[in-house]
């Protein structure tokens, strides 16, 4: 029972690291479509974010004018 345990939690961790890496690249996508190419602490940033994080920065693109803006807080 605990293999199971061990391995539902383990696919769990897995399938948070590919929804985070998806959102990741699909942020980056709406970005750079809106701002152009972007720099490398804007990408860094997006590479250390968590999720809740980066969804929160993805319904930003909506309501404000700027990069910095976007990447805020």
């Amino acid at each position: 029972m605990d293999n199971l345990e061990e391995v539902r939690t383990m696919l769990a961790e897995t399938a948070e690291g590919w929804t985070r890496e998806c959102e990741a690249a699909m942020l980056t996508r709406l970005l750079q479509r809106r701002f152009g190419n972007l720099p490398s602490w804007a990408t860094e940033r997006i590479a250390q974010a968590d999720l809740a994080t980066l969804e929160e920065w993805g319904l930003r693109i909506l309501e404000v004018g700027s990069l910095d803006e976007v990447l805020a807080g």
